[in-house]
Parts: C-alpha cells; sequence; structure tokens
C-alpha cells in the first residue's frame, strides 16, 4: 500500500555502506552518491559524506539542500567553515571510542615493552631480548574526557595504573577525580605517560608545546591519539630527537607525514598513520548510526551528535 509520501532520501558514499543498510527502514531509501559527480537527486535528506577525506566538497551541498550532514569521523574541525548556510551536521560519536582507545592501549604496551623493536627483529630473524618498562604502576595522565578519553581509562585501569584525569573544568564524574585544564602544569612534573584525547581546534593547539614538553620527567611518553595540532611538532622533535622523550603517535601536524620528516625513525618514537577508527568496529557502527539517524528523523525526533548548524 502507496501512501503518496515520498521516501526519505539517504545518501552514503559506498556500497559497503549501503549494503549494511539493507533493508532500509520502512518510509526510507538508500542511494549512492560520493560527492564526486552531479548528485543522484535534487533533495537528499541525509547524506552521509566519504570516511576521512580531508578535501571533501562540501558545497556540493547547496545544491541538495539535505536536512542532515552525518560525518562518519568524531572529529569536526573545519566544517564550519565549509559547509554550506542552513544545514546540520551530526559527528560520528559512539562509532569510534572503542576502536580508538583498543590503539591508543596497543601504543602504549608497544612503546612500554619495545614490541616495534621486536617486531623487526622478527623479520630479520634476530633473538634480542630487552628488559623494558611495565604499563603496570605507571602514573599516567590522561588529557581529555570525553568518549575517547572515558573509553581509554575504562581500558587502562585494569593495567593497574595510577591515573590521572584532565578535562576543561575540574569535576567529579562517575567517581573519578576530573582535574581542570588549568592544573596541567603542575601534573605533567609527574607524569610518565600522557595520553592526549583532545578533540582539534585554536583552544587546544599546542596544549603541549616546547614548554609543557620541558615539564615531563626524562624518559616519558608523549602518546596522542586527538589530532596532530595538540603537539607543537618542532618542540616534540627537539625532545624526541635528543632522546628525553618518547612518543607514540597515531596523528600528526602535519598529516600524513611528509617522506624524510625527521619524527620518522627517530628512535622512541612509534608512527600509526591516523587508523584509531580504522577497524572492524566501525562498519556495523556507522551503520547502526545512520539507521538511528534515518528511524529518529521519520519519527520527527531531533538527531543525535549534532555539532555544527551552519
Amino acid at each position: 500500500m502507496t501512501t503518496g509520501i515520498p521516501p526519505l532520501l539517504v545518501s552514503v558514499p559506498s556500497e559497503q555502506l549501503a549494503e549494511d543498510l539493507t533493508p532500509a527502514p520502512d518510509g526510507a531509501e538508500v542511494v549512492l552518491w560520493d560527492l564526486s559527480g552531479d548528485a543522484p537527486r535534487d533533495h537528499i535528506d541525509i547524506v552521509v559524506p566519504p570516511y576521512m577525506n580531508g578535501d571533501t566538497p562540501y558545497e556540493l551541498l547547496a545544491a541538495v539542500t539535505p536536512r542532515l550532514v552525518q560525518g562518519q569521523s568524531i572529529g569536526y574541525e573545519g566544517v564550519a567553515e565549509k559547509l554550506p548556510e542552513g544545514l546540520v551536521f551530526a559527528n560520528a560519536a559512539s562509532v569510534h571510542e572503542t576502536s580508538t582507545a583498543e590503539l591508543t592501549v596497543g601504543l602504549i604496551l608497544a612503546a612500554q615493552r619495545h614490541i616495534d623493536d621486536f617486531a623487526v627483529d622478527t623479520r630479520d630473524g634476530v633473538w634480542k631480548p630487552q628488559f623494558t618498562q611495565s604499563l603496570a604502576d605507571r602514573r599516567v595522565l590522561l588529557i581529555g574526557y570525553g568518549g575517547v578519553g572515558k573509553a581509554t581509562a575504562a581500558r587502562l585501569l585494569p593495567f593497574e595504573v595510577d591515573l590521572t584525569v584532565v578535562a576543561r573544568t575540574a569535576r567529579d564524574e562517575d567517581g573519578v577525580r576530573v582535574h581542570g585544564i588549568d592544573e596541567l602544569e603542575a601534573l605533567l612534573p609527574e607524569a610518565e605517560i600522557v595520553v592526549l584525547t583532545l578533540p582539534g581546534g585554536e583552544e587546544t593547539r599546542g596544549i603541549l608545546d616546547a614548554e609543557t614538553l620541558a615539564l615531563l620527567p626524562d624518559g616519558a611518553l608523549v602518546v596522542n591519539v586527538g589530532r596532530g595540532s595538540l603537539v607543537d611538532t618542532d618542540a616534540l622533535v627537539s625532545e624526541t630527537s635528543s632522546g628525553r622523550l618518547r612518543a607514540a603517535l597515531d596523528v600528526v601536524d602535519p598529516e600524513p607525514l611528509p617522506e624524510g620528516h625527521p619524527l620518522w625513525g627517530t628512535p622512541g618514537v612509534l608512527i600509526s598513520p591516523h587508523v584509531g577508527g580504522a577497524s572492524s568496529a566501525m562498519r556495523p557502527r556507522i551503520a547502526a548510526l545512520v539507521r538511528r539517524q534515518v528511524e529518529r528523523m521519520l519519527a520527527g525526533e531531533e538527531p543525535l551528535n549534532v555539532v555544527v548548524r551552519t
């Protein structure tokens, strides 16, 4: 039985996501559009842009007047400046937190236990035991207590670390004492491992610069899974090339890190290519989020995770 009401139209950038949304919720239709070339319809209710594409041509959305633009990443810096007027943008909170927290712990363990060295030794057929640093009993300073920060904290605590949490404002949350960012300089000298999970943007740019990095004790490990802009790259190069500090980085500035950059090959520096959310956990979770947004729009409810309104 037809109602005469046109279906709610959703565009997705890949056949895989379209498949994961099949069958579409009653009252919705899914079409493919990766924002290259002409839009498949004159109006699209929900547009899902491609994942991890810094050159997404958001200006094309003006022609299809979507009611919601559903990003596939947690981060959204720069979107407000590129999005046409009158649009609503939601990020992918709930999709990547667990996967990013897994990688965070993996990077810490790899750096502490020198698993990166052992991987090279394995390739070369070398048996070379090392006495390494534990994660257990280390003083960990977690900067950022949003979704990724909380997921990371939940995974670090079973390793029996001494965990201190810092966020924008001091508070007690779910039994956790959260220190304010104004306390950061007093906390850094005691931190053996610093984990950054903050979002990007001008407010957080260079939160670890030459002065704050200098406050860390010798041998401390800097772990960045937030955005590359959180750390002053030149200052980090200086501290790691001297051997005073170590680093495990999923995000860098600039990104991708160019060939010949001094961070490549620096002893004590481990780099993964911005893959915190790039795991098998993403596929079902982004599909579930898009499906929830469709169902909410069909029910006349506000979308989840709205972070930008132009």
